[in-house]
């Protein structure tokens, strides 16, 4: 990663650091942290190490407003699952939460200030029609309509079309899996549902163990091409790393679940990773065991050269010559490993002419 852009990461690695911070570099910083999606996140952090009172007022400004939003969009999402849970209780059906909506009801660290613009939920497949029936009858609505976009998301896809309500236009997305159908990595989802755990705070409502919400975030990240805020989700699995980690049999059931869900890869990357950028306390054994499903030496060092550059926050001084490359190579690959070819490229050519329609 560029020297500008550990401007960023050394704030969340070392928060006191920023109190050598001149202006001009304080500027920066905040850009950087807009752009990656981490203002708030980095408020709350700041917050934490009491190394806010160090910002400029220009930046303090930024800070505190996002960290007033941050604020508003969690109670507009606990709202949320509330009227989820109330329109799932009908089929009686759990609504299990994932990724930010579970971060934020079972009050775990990458909630904090952490933004995020739909509510995900996982559901048994075999309950799809049920699940969407209840959703539409309580103002929810397809925002896809178009038919080869239903049929891609229903016959390809581990999630129906984005439904957003009509009334609070706000956005769930129905999970059945974790990858889509078509993915070459198959997790089986019936494993996560069975073992998901409910929120004693609020009936109803599960969030996946942590072997598996760790899983499940580390494959949404490095099978998923727009990584506009891929440093966000990576400080998402730094903060999971180091909160689960203090459990004494965590590391040994990542392992375990890793494996039974054939998403020993995903992990090498999410353990590679997050020890490069944010120097997440890893055992050694843990580290040992995931590298042997790591690619081969040429493919290790192409993975490094697009992730690193992948992962960086979109912005002028963190970027580079081959920046674009990168995220556009990133987002093939997401797609070849989501779909085989005989069905990515039919896709792929669509999806562009109807960009080039559109423009």
């Amino acid at each position: 990663m560029r020297q500008a852009q550990s401007l960023l990461v050394q704030a969340f690695c070392e928060p006191t650091s920023v109190a050598f911070l001149e202006e001009p570099q304080w500027d920066l910083l905040i850009r950087q942290a807009r752009r990656a999606d981490l203002l708030a996140r980095l408020c709350a952090r700041l917050g934490q190490y009491g190394s806010l009172a160090r910002a400029p007022a220009r930046a303090r400004n930024h800070l505190d407003s996002a960290r007033i939003a941050a604020d508003q969009h969690a109670t507009t999402v606990r709202w949320e699952v509330r009227c989820l849970k109330r329109a799932l209780s009908g089929i009686e059906l759990p609504v299990i939460l994932l990724k930010g909506a579970a971060y934020l009801l079972a009050d775990l660290p990458p909630a904090q200030g952490r933004l995020f613009y739909d509510v995900d939920i996982l559901v048994p497949k075999v309950r799809l029609d049920e699940v969407e029936r209840a959703l539409r009858k309580h103002g929810w609505s397809f925002m896809h309509l178009d038919a080869y976009d239903q049929r891609y998301y229903r016959t390809w896809m581990h999630e129906l079309p984005p439904l957003q309500h009509l009334r609070r236009r706000s956005v769930v997305d129905v999970h059945h899996r974790i990858l889509p159908e078509t993915a070459s990595l198959k997790p089986d989802a019936e494993k996560m549902l069975s073992a998901s755990e409910p929120l004693e705070e609020m009936g109803g409502v599960h969030v996946l163990t942590p072997s598996h919400m760790v899983l499940h975030s580390a494959a949404h990240l490095f099978h998923d091409g727009e990584l506009e805020h891929g440093l966000c989700d990576l400080a998402d699995l730094d903060a999971l790393f180091r909160h689960f980690g203090k459990m004494p049999s965590f590391w040994d059931e990542l392992i375990d679940s890793a494996r039974e869900l054939d998403l020993m890869r995903p992990l090498y990357y999410a353990l590679r990773y997050t020890t490069r950028v944010f120097a997440t306390p890893v055992p050694g054994r843990v580290i040992d065991t995931s590298k042997k499903s790591a690619p081969r030496v040429v493919g290790k060092r192409c993975m490094d050269a697009l992730f690193t550059r992948g992962l960086a926050p979109d912005h002028e001084s963190c970027n580079d010559s081959f920046s674009g490359l990168a995220r556009w190579l990133l987002y093939v690959r997401s797609h070849y490993l989501r779909m085989p070819l005989y069905l990515l490229i039919p896709h792929l050519v669509r999806k562009a002419v109807r960009r080039q329609f559109k423009e």
